[in-house]
């Protein structure tokens, strides 16, 4: 059985980890270095990520097994996740919601206006749109301090025209037994990335590497016709295949399909994403891995402080702020902070995050059944349009693997 993915990101490179013992795998990627948006760059001997902060950890097990399988545990190390949010004087513990004791130090007004509008608040389980979900989980008062901003930042729009779906295992949300026990005593973060893998190389390029061994992957090579035939798939008018498999974005893979509906074009046309700009800097000394940056007079959203994920600490930081920012721009602001020392690096993203507005649910729905109808398999990021981290692709993978297996 021959089988052509599209795509040699985590999710491609993953899938054909898991079918190369029982198929014919190609690869076909249209950039020069594999990797997807979890590619890496070296400056100056260091490396850093030129699209997020991308770690490793997951509470499937069996994704943990594929990881370790192909790097092994002794390559990695641990690296315990210490995230900031930066409130303007003063800075209090990720997550915010289980940080009231440290705002109290600072601010005691504010920490009880916080308390009764969280212990007061009241969720019915129906929400509208993601504004709609922050009131109902954390009340209005950390709301309108922390998650609105900093979520309006981030997707550059307002939540009021965006979907809450996306939420689910992204984010700790916290009870009101849970809350008011953080008041009394110290309350962490339990999610799987708390704590997470990285590389004994400080480059996850590494794992990049281990994911693609043993793969036929050809590179500079994107595709731009896709075909279905009587017998399966022909790619480029050069590749063929029985199975086909895309990690291409969404928006763009129905224009490539031959006599796909005008109405599936359209839909495509319609999702929405976010590129990112960023600048990796030489900073100072810190204990942090992330600072959240939710304030209005900064056009960064976080700092990535990705020398705190190296075995041997290095003092290395990346700022990233949404959409496409100048150099220039970019370094003026990072200049205000004299926690940043020197700009070394400048890169913007392609695809970076895909946006949920009020059409995302609707248009997926439309692309994804019809590409389902003539068995065209799309998975990954981008290719289920959805916010996936790492582990996440890696599991859809594991998921189509298993599907994939009661076809052969």
């Amino acid at each position: 059985m021959n089988v052509l993915i599209l795509g040699a990101g985590v999710t491609g490179l993953s899938i054909g980890q898991l079918l190369r013992k029982k198929c014919d795998v190609t690869i076909l990627e249209k950039d020069a270095i594999i990797g997807g948006i979890a590619k890496t760059k070296q400056v100056n001997g260091i490396t850093y990520h030129t699209v997020g902060g991308h770690c490793f950890n997951s509470k499937h097990k069996e994704i943990m097994s594929l990881a370790f399988d192909l790097l092994p545990i002794e390559q990695w190390h641990q690296v315990k996740r210490t995230s900031r949010i930066n409130m303007g004087q003063y800075e209090v513990d990720y997550p915010i919601e289980y940080s009231i004791k440290q705002i109290y130090e600072k601010d005691p007004k504010l920490a009880y206006e916080i308390t009764l509008d969280f212990l007061s608040s009241v969720d019915s389980g129906s929400y509208y749109n993601l504004e709609e979900w922050f009131r109902q989980k954390f009340g209005n008062k950390l709301c309108d301090l922390y998650f609105l901003p900093y979520n309006t930042k981030i997707w550059g729009r307002s939540p009021n025209l965006m979907s809450h779906e996306w939420v689910q295992d992204k984010l700790p949300i916290p009870n009101k037994e849970s809350f008011f026990t953080a008041l009394m005593n110290s309350q962490v973060d339990n999610m799987p990335h708390s704590q997470f893998y990285y590389p004994n190389s400080n480059n996850q390029k590494t794992f990049i590497d281990a994911l693609a061994s043993n793969l036929n992957i050809i590179c500079n090579q994107e595709a731009k016709s896709i075909k279905k035939t009587s017998t399966g798939w022909m790619v480029n008018e050069l590749y063929n295949a029985d199975i086909l498999i895309s990690t291409i974005p969404l928006n763009l893979l129905p224009r490539y399909v031959e006599g796909i509906p005008e109405s599936v074009i359209k839909s495509a046309e319609q999702l929405k994403y976010n590129k990112v700009s960023n600048v990796f800097w030489e900073s100072q000394p810190t204990d942090k891995t992330w600072t959240y940056q939710p304030s209005i007079d900064s056009i960064f959203h976080r700092y990535i402080h990705i020398g705190n994920f190296f075995d041997t600490r290095k003092n290395y930081t990346i700022t990233e702020a949404i959409g496409v920012r100048s150099y220039e721009e970019m370094v003026e602001y990072g200049r205000k902070d004299p926690f940043l020392i020197a700009p070394l690096d400048y890169n913007i993203s392609e695809h970076a995050y895909v946006v949920y507005d009020e059409n995302r649910d609707k248009e997926v729905k439309h692309i994804q059944e019809y590409l389902e109808s003539i068995n065209l398999i799309s998975i990954g990021r981008f290719g289920q349009w959805d916010y996936f981290n790492m582990d996440i692709c890696m599991k859809q993978s594991y998921e189509t693997y298993l599907k994939i297996l009661k076809w052969l």
